[in-house]
């Protein structure tokens, strides 16, 4: 089926840190059912999964690229003035990994989510550098030092919009599917001053997913209670419960490209 005689579907993943890996495990089972994916938005971790998936690289890639992030190569701490590390170097990854390029150069149309740290307003980046706007996305404030961004400072998308589903649906979506890899740990160990940033976050978070209903047609929430946002050495259980969940759901998915087919004859 084309775009004439088919829903186009739209993939909204959201933030989460390392939790994010469970994406791929939902991309893992799209694939083989054969559920098409036309948009993609991301948020943090959502946005680098969906910045590789729609620049061309398949769910058995992923799996490959996901266990690079087990290694701490890409961190470069600095001076602490607006953050405690650079962010140089994972933009230098993230920009090999995409091939440079830019959004109009993607296989699949791509938004990815950030904040506007002066403003505190949502901001969409759909053009220019792929590798710039997920480095924006994925700036945890006080971690990673914000991105300048014509005239805006940009941090972390999670922080007012943790899973994008109106922003996919927005961009021409008839079939919303979410995946929320959001959980709030009560009594996390905090021992250091990433651990105290990381529940700041979470708590953000929190209080953002219970004010506001996430308007997907599938939403997925993967198990990954368990999991630290910050232990990517559980990349490949995440991909597993990513699976695990994506599952659960295909025969729903099928069921809503039914009626959406039975109401557009």
């Amino acid at each position: 089926m084309d775009h004439k005689t088919r829903p186009r579907i739209g993939l909204a993943l959201g933030s989460g840190g390392a939790r994010g890996m469970a994406h791929v495990g939902v991309l893992h089972v799209l694939e083989a059912h054969h559920i098409p994916i036309d948009y993609i938005a991301g948020s943090s971790m959502g946005s680098l999964v969906g910045a590789l998936y729609a620049s061309g690289y398949n769910a058995a890639e992923l799996d490959q690229i996901a266990n690079l992030f087990k290694r701490k190569f890409y961190l470069d701490f600095t001076v602490p003035k607006m953050g405690l590390m650079n962010g140089k170097r994972i933009e230098e990854l993230i920009y090999m990994l995409t091939k440079g390029q830019r959004f109009d150069e993607l296989e699949r149309p791509l938004t990815v989510t950030a904040t506007n740290l002066q403003t505190g307003d949502p901001v969409q980046l759909n053009e220019g550098n792929v590798a710039k706007a997920v480095r924006a996305s994925i700036s945890i404030p006080g971690i990673f030092v914000p991105v300048q961004h014509e005239q805006q400072l940009l941090v972390d998308g999670g922080i007012v919009d943790r899973v994008p589903a109106q922003v996919v649906r927005q961009m021409g979506a008839d079939i919303v599917i979410a995946v929320d890899v959001s959980y709030f740990p009560k009594q996390p160990p905090i021992s250091s001053i990433y651990d105290v940033i990381m529940q700041s976050m979470e708590i953000m978070g929190k209080e953002v997913l219970e004010a506001r209903t996430i308007q997907a047609d599938v939403l997925m929430r993967p198990i990954v209670r368990q999991h630290s946002s910050v232990m990517f050495q559980d990349t490949p259980e995440l991909i597993k419960q990513g699976k695990e969940e994506a599952e659960k759901y295909i025969s729903l998915i099928k069921e809503r490209m039914t009626e959406w087919e039975a109401a557009n004859e």
